[in-house]
């Protein structure tokens, strides 16, 4: 079982890492625009015209999560013919909301205008962006749905070895673009669209060198049964408001961070990173539980099923004992990595204690989220998540006036320590309880 674990995790740790890259590259390249001395412009604009996207395609991660859960149970049952249908079903959805996110650019740049200040021209750079980037929308979310069949057929190393070449491909693009063509943003915007698109195609080609055995089986008709919809999107939804609660409590923290004396905001941000980095390898392992448990699921396995948590959840705990001991001895050189500003470093250690916090107090909610997606259980998700965003807002209103940005970490720590209590407690008896699955 470790081994099985292990052979899914890795994979997945690699790819969630190499997510925040095409970010970073976009502002590595444009950081080194001296067009007018508007570098720090440039920056901006990469910077904002990335977060209307991170904002939009976030909303739609259930592509990915719902489609791994329902291809892992049909991988586990053994019905090929199903697990096409699902490919089938998820590709759909994915390229009508794409098609969907194109048509309606305007009135999103509109929304995004009105939120966004155009302080030295940082929105008009930005959009600018986003109307060339729109464009990629449907090989981002078709990737979605096909990353999340992959790993519902227990393949995460596909998905690693395309998340490697669209970063390349990337690189070479933009970088081509910007200082041998001089496009400037435009130019990191059009390299974005072609490693998105050319990382459509390599996984098409992953698809049927893989999997093309399995094409007689593709029936479009029967994948989209009324039924089976309703039922793709019943688990979907839930995913959809789970997610919806994820960017509202991280967008707060934000918000109320802004709102605060100076350094704060700097200070929470960079702590927040610590976090972020946490997550990546925890999502590793909660992708390893959506293959596995929806396997067992699929296959009516419950004494594996059993096993694989246990499992899971021990390596968790493991992972988050080794994290909290690095950031305990060396989180002070960790923070000169992500700044040289020593008064927000100095700010920084006040806080670093909730901080060290956060692996123990987050890391069954991570899992748990992974083996609900396998078990296609998202109303345990999505009720968790509900009460856990209501004690957030509740401690933090109730207590900042006394302790200020300490209130703003508590509440953010038993918002994780409560989704992990829930689902662990709503989900026992499916999980560990007698009976057949």
């Amino acid at each position: 079982m470790n081994k099985r674990i292990l052979r899914l995790a890795i994979p997945n740790i690699i790819t969630n890492i190499t997510v925040p890259l095409l970010g970073m590259i976009d502002t590595a390249i444009v950081g080194h625009l001296n067009a007018d001395g508007g570098t720090m412009d440039y920056i901006g604009g990469v910077a904002v015209g990335s977060m209307l996207f991170t904002f939009i395609y976030w909303n739609f991660g259930f592509l990915r999560m719902g489609t791994s859960g329902f291809t892992a149970q049909a991988f586990g049952a053994k019905d090929m013919n199903e697990a096409m249908n699902i490919l089938s079903r998820a590709c759909f959805i994915a390229f009508a909301a794409a098609a969907a996110l194109i048509l309606l650019q305007v009135p999103i740049s509109w929304v995004a205008a009105s939120l966004i200040e155009n302080k030295n021209s940082v929105l008009d750079l930005a959009l600018t962006y986003f109307f060339i980037r729109i464009w990629a929308a449907p090989a981002t979310l078709g990737m979605y749905a096909l990353k999340g069949w992959f790993i519902g057929m227990q393949d995460s190393n596909t998905p690693m070895f395309i998340a490697i070449f669209i970063n390349i491909l990337n690189i070479v693009f933009s970088l081509w673009f910007v200082l041998g063509l001089g496009m400037k943003i435009e130019g990191v915007a059009w390299g974005t669209v072609i490693a998105q698109y050319g990382g459509l195609i390599a996984t098409f080609i992953f698809f049927f060198a893989k999997y093309g055995k399995l094409l007689p089986l593709f029936n479009f008709r029967k994948s989209l049964n009324k039924t089976k919809m309703l039922e793709f999107f019943k688990v979907n939804s839930d995913i959809f408001l789970r997610t919806l609660c994820l960017i509202v409590v991280s967008s707060y923290f934000t918000i109320a961070s802004s709102k605060m004396p100076y350094p704060l905001l700097a200070v929470n941000t960079l702590l927040m990173q610590l976090f972020t980095l946490f997550s990546y390898f925890m999502d590793g392992f909660a992708y390893a539980a959506e293959s596995l448990c929806g396997r067992y699921v699929g296959a009516k396995d419950r004494k594996n099923l059993r096993k694989s948590v246990s499992y899971i959840l021990l390596w968790g705990l493991v992972l988050s004992l080794i994290v909290v001991g690095v950031y305990a001895l060396w989180s002070g050189d960790i923070l000169y990595l992500l700044t040289d500003q020593q008064n927000v470093i100095d700010a920084a250690q006040t806080y670093l204690g909730w901080t060290l916090l956060i692996p123990l107090c987050g890391f069954v909610a991570f899992l748990y989220d992974g083996i609900l997606i396998g078990m296609t259980q998202s109303a345990i998700m999505r009720n968790a998540i509900f009460i856990a965003t209501a004690l957030y807002f509740a401690v933090f209103f109730l207590f900042r006036q006394y302790i200020g940005n300490n209130a703003l970490w508590i509440g953010f720590l038993l918002y994780l320590a409560a989704r992990s209590v829930l689902m662990a407690l709503f989900s026992r008896k499916l999980i560990f309880g007698k009976g057949d699955l």
